[in-house]
């Protein structure tokens, strides 16, 4: 189907960049996520969390993804947990 007007041609050239761009985040996102959560110390871990962070924190402020400030706090919270509990398991 033909969009009836410029405007609307414009619109869906938006739409596109943006779920690309969307895509592309969230799947370094996910990426990065898998490589903390199957991590087997946390020294190995360790080395990914700044990048997730620094992903997670660029999503929030960018909103891309959907990713709001609360969404990326608690995805930090939840990777906290888990380096606590990699950490607990090795003392």
């Amino acid at each position: 189907m033909v969009p009836p007007n410029k405007s609307c041609l414009k619109r869906l050239r938006q739409a596109e960049k943006a779920n690309a761009a969307n895509r592309s985040v969230r799947s370094a996102i996910r990426t990065s996520l898998g490589i903390v959560r199957k991590a087997k110390s946390s020294e190995e871990a360790l080395k990914e969390v700044p990048r997730l962070y620094s992903m997670l924190d660029k999503a929030a402020a960018k909103g891309r993804a959907g990713f709001t400030k609360n969404r990326s706090s608690n995805y930090k919270s939840k990777v906290g947990l888990l380096l606590n509990k990699l950490s607990g398991a090795k003392a």
